[in-house]
């Protein structure tokens, strides 16, 4: 059934591995992109193994084992996966040769970057769920980051043979344990698809878009296979009872299973981007680039976007590119537009899990390595210099960094190695945010969590021998307004230019749009009537709609002046200053949100001369400020929503640790002697909370994010915790601040 590809544990392969990948690339039809997506440990890189095990590229005997696309020596250390892997094989149905690109992608919450950007990559996604387990905190995070790129789903329900071997289940148990697991994974795809898809996605075991089986065994079946080797549900549950899985594993090997669900229910690139480019591309859908992305045309307008940036030992950075128009080859020019840089292709190829097989071109609907693009990071858009196209949309996490530390070298020495590494760190991992604290010299490092900053700082920091001084987990909070404020007058320092500023809290549902991504950081240079009308249907004032001029960290600026001289000519001042302001608030310097500023009148000088970057930037942020303290501003604080999974018996222990750190009890659930807690804890609560529920609990109770949202700070904690930000940031008191401004 599969064609093997590479010389597998010495034995020579039929073909080379190179030519055969070369022919298929060329044929769009015969192309699937694909990741992996779970909850943690239900199975991912295990199921990866087994079908890279099909496919001739890993022996039989190891997979499942091998852990193949766990190439880094953390993630076979820690037993998770930490980066997206990707690899290319062969799989044959009905005759006919299809190239499957995948991407085995982490299942812990604190890279869920990498499989932010791996759905960039990728038309379709095998979602694993675990048997016993079912659908978990994460799988619905991973369902979300899906179908947020329009990415199709199929679905795998993985360690059946635990329903059979520990829980004793009867056929029509497990029968039931599939629909409910099956029902709840359609649930979240009604709660996250956008109209169109909510239905036609939804997966069913009727039509094949369902299998079950158990990757470590290396079986799977689902109702076409069931049919078609005539093996019944009876024969399932009699081989597995009787320890014969292997003989089930060659009527029904997982391979051939899956990968034959995948050609038949995920689509081919050029299906999948006619309706994905609108999506992801803001450009013109008229233009000649759309044209071919939207026919993923091998000959038209090259056009393709990074997703990944690793460095490797031998060819210094690798990126994981997605082509979707257009080819690449060796020594070829292409333009870098976030960098505004020109790059030269010196190696294209593609994967063999850790290893990459050199290629002499290739081509629209492939995901492909390159070597060469030194300036590239993820979310870069790649295009040809004199044919340049529009960037392609940001590819944004769910959830915002919330934790920090400071770090600082022990050896002064070592600041521009610390430095160096800092920056090829964040480009690797965009959702790691780094900034230098200019006050105390400390570089501050944000990331999703703790283990997350160990794993991409810490650790790796140590094996390059970097000695260095970390501080204790920080919470960034976010500050806002409560009501809306008078116009506020600031005053240019040589008292030449006056502008009166506005703050309002934003409307409530286009405040959850933002935060849902459905309405981009983004600034407006021209009339954007999609914009307004989503706008104006989520409570938005019709006339306001059409004066935004920048939307930045969930926050609006809007121009609603009549007839200021020269306000044009200051404008990209104006935005400049209302970035700097809404990225420090006037509490405590903390990142701002929900907040709507309005630029209501300016009185400006004649003379250019007059009206410069240092007139105009301090004035404007100083009157939004002022208007946000009029607006009774105040701190939100980051809190996560978690699910507690622990034995019932256990339950005391559990709720007692949760009221010890403000928690929340959202939800309580019992289920075959355990139960699930949902709850909602303040971030920083949340320091240590492992290990104190494992205490509380017996070593028993486990805990999984569900979702990361702000809430207002109480009112008693407030003044206490804008104290302890502005000592650690070394800020003065806000009078003294602001008259050091008009000095």
């Amino acid at each position: 059934m599969y064609l093997a590809l590479l010389y597998a544990f010495g034995i020579a392969m039929a073909k080379d591995l190179s030519e055969v990948m070369q022919g298929l690339m060329t044929n769009v039809s015969h192309i699937r992109n694909i990741g992996i997506v779970a909850h943690i440990d239900h199975g991912k890189t295990t199921l990866s193994d087994s079908l890279l095990a099909g496919a001739g590229l890993l022996s039989q005997e190891l997979a499942g084992q091998a852990v193949y696309m766990d190439f880094d020596e953390q993630e076979k250390e820690r037993g998770i996966t930490i980066y997206a892997a990707n690899a290319s094989m062969v799989h044959t149905y009905r005759g006919k040769e299809y190239l499957v690109n995948l991407i085995d992608t982490p299942g812990h919450v604190d890279f869920g970057g990498d499989v932010t950007r791996a759905m960039r990559a990728v038309d379709g996604v095998i979602i694993l769920a675990d048997a016993v387990e079912g659908v978990m905190p994460q799988t619905e995070t991973v369902i979300r980051q899906a179908l947020r790129e329009r990415v199709k789903p199929t679905l795998f329900i993985n360690k059946t043979d635990r329903l059979i071997k520990e829980l004793k289940l009867t056929p029509e148990e497990m029968l039931e344990r599939f629909r409910k697991i099956i029902t709840e994974v359609n649930i979240l795809i009604q709660k996250y698809a956008e109209t169109e898809y909510k239905d036609a996605w939804a997966v069913s075991v009727e039509d094949g878009k369902v299998a079950f089986g158990s990757a470590t065994k290396k079986w799977a079946v689902s109702v076409p296979i069931m049919k078609t080797h005539g093996i019944s549900f009876k024969d399932v549950i009699q081989l597995t009872e009787g320890g014969r899985e292997a003989e089930l594993a060659k009527k029904a090997p997982i391979c051939e299973v899956l990968l034959n669900m995948v050609i038949e229910h995920l689509p081919a690139p050029d299906k999948a981007q006619a309706y994905r480019i609108p999506k992801i591309w803001p450009g013109d859908m008229e233009s000649q680039a759309a044209r071919d992305m939207i026919a993923c045309n091998r000959n038209g307008v090259l056009a393709a976007v990074v997703t990944k940036v690793y460095p490797d030992p031998h060819a210094g950075y690798v990126a994981a590119v997605r082509l979707f128009s257009g080819k690449l080859a060796k020594g070829q020019d292409v333009w870098l537009s976030s960098s505004k840089k020109t790059g030269k292709i010196q190696q294209v190829s593609v994967w063999k899990g850790p290893h990459r097989v050199p290629m002499e071109e290739v081509y629209a609907g492939n995901i492909v390595g390159v070597v060469g693009l030194k300036d590239a990071f993820s979310g870069e858009t790649v295009c040809m210099p004199d044919q340049k196209i529009d960037a392609f949309e940001s590819i944004k996490h769910i959830f915002e960094p919330v934790v920090t530390k400071a770090i600082e070298p022990k050896n002064p020495t070592q600041l521009g190695k610390l430095i160096e590494f800092l920056r090829k760190r964040a480009r690797e991992d965009p959702t790691l945010h780094i900034k230098i604290n200019e006050e105390t010299g400390e570089y501050l490092i944000s990331g999703l969590g703790e283990l997350h900053l160990d794993a991409k700082v810490e650790r790796p920091l140590k094996d390059e021998g970097i000695d260095v001084q970390v501080s204790s987990p920080i919470v960034i909070y976010n500050e806002s307004a409560k009501t809306q404020s008078p116009a506020v007058e600031g005053k240019s320092p040589n008292k030449h230019n006056r502008f009166y500023f506005s703050v309002s809290p934003l409307e409530p549902k286009v405040y959850e749009a933002m935060v849902n991504g459905e309405i981009p950081d983004q600034e407006i240079k021209r009339k954007n009537v999609e914009l307004q009308d989503k706008l104006i249907a989520l409570g938005f004032d019709r006339d306001e709609s059409k004066n935004i001029k920048v939307i930045h960290n969930r926050c609006m600026l809007l121009d609603m002046t009549r007839g200021v001289h020269a306000i044009l000519e200051v404008m990209e001042l104006v935005k400049e200053a209302f970035q700097e302001a809404m990225n420090e608030g006037p509490l405590a310097r903390e990142p701002c949100a929900g907040v709507k500023v309005s630029l209501m009148d300016a009185k400006l000088h004649e003379d250019t001369i007059h009206r410069g970057p240092a007139q105009v930037i301090p004035a404007v942020r100083k009157a939004i400020r002022a208007a946000m303290i009029q607006g009774k501003a105040f701190i939100l604080e980051p809190k996560q929503v978690i699910r507690i999974d622990v034995p019932t018996e256990q339950v005391g222990g559990a709720t007692k640790e949760i009221s010890n750190r403000r928690g929340q009890i959202l939800d309580m659930t019992e289920e075959r002697g355990l139960t699930m807690i949902k709850v909602k804890i303040p971030v920083m609560e949340m320091f240590g909370f492992n290990s104190a529920l494992k205490s509380s609990t017996g070593g028993l109770g486990f805990f999984s994010l569900v979702d990361v949202l702000y809430e207002p700070l109480p009112k008693e904690l407030e003044a206490k915790v804008v104290s302890q930000i502005r000592q650690r940031k070394g800020i003065a008191d806000v009078k003294e601040e602001d008259e050091e401004e008009d000095e």
